[in-house]
């Protein structure tokens, strides 16, 4: 029995705007998040799928993404778990500043690598590593069982939350998923085989905008 996981990440933030760090800040999303997220559910509808349940963090943009999803595609009151193991991955002493002026403080190199490895957490905070430590666990016994029961499921999160997700649904190496950039508001659709691996793949959307 083959179940269905969508992935979204939120709309564009207030502070995506303001090229902030993030993390486990609490911005809303833009009018442009919001469009975003109206868009991809809007790809959504369009092929009638209805869900059987949404998972998302306990952040704003992606409640707020999640519940735009919904909307769209006609399931306003669907059950909705919130948990902060979907949360975006947090950048610690980092969170809140700008990325010039973390630039400015830290140095070019030292940022480039506090946002761009595997394993290497800004002060603080967490890297892709811990945020998958989290993640992916969640994954395991909260999410992934009710795909393998035949449910569609949505998942609304983050940039580094989904991309530790589609490190392993993807296959990729370590080396791979640091190169790997999601768009806001477009829908990744997975089909899984009953092994959990995955079946088929398709983005709803342009992935070219992503950052």
């Amino acid at each position: 029995m083959s179940g269905t996981l969508v992935l979204v990440r939120h709309g564009q933030s207030d502070w995506n705007l303001k090229n902030l760090f993030t993390g486990w800040r609490d911005p809303d999303l833009t009018e442009l998040g919001v469009e975003e997220a109206k868009t991809g559910g809007k790809a959504l509808a369009d092929t009638g799928i209805k869900f059987d349940i949404a998972f998302t963090s306990a952040l704003t943009r992606a409640q707020r993404t999640c519940q735009f999803v919904l909307d769209a595609v006609g399931q306003s009151d669907l059950e909705t778990i919130r948990n902060q193991a979907l949360n975006e991955r947090d950048y610690g002493d980092l969170s809140g500043l700008n990325k010039d002026d973390a630039r400015a403080k830290w140095g070019e190199e030292q940022v480039h690598i506090w946002r761009r490895s595997y394993d290497i957490a800004p002060p603080g905070g967490e890297s892709l590593r811990d945020t998958g430590a989290r993640v992916w666990p969640y994954y395991l016994t909260d999410i992934l069982p009710r795909v393998l029961s035949g449910q569609k499921v949505l998942v609304a999160a983050h940039g580094n939350s989904l991309r530790a997700l589609v490190m392993v649904l993807d296959r990729l190496t370590r080396e791979e998923i640091l190169k790997l950039n999601l768009a806001t508001g477009v829908p990744m659709v997975y089909t899984l085989n009953a092994d959990s691996s995955v079946a088929s793949k398709v983005v709803l959307g342009d992935m070219s905008g992503a950052h």
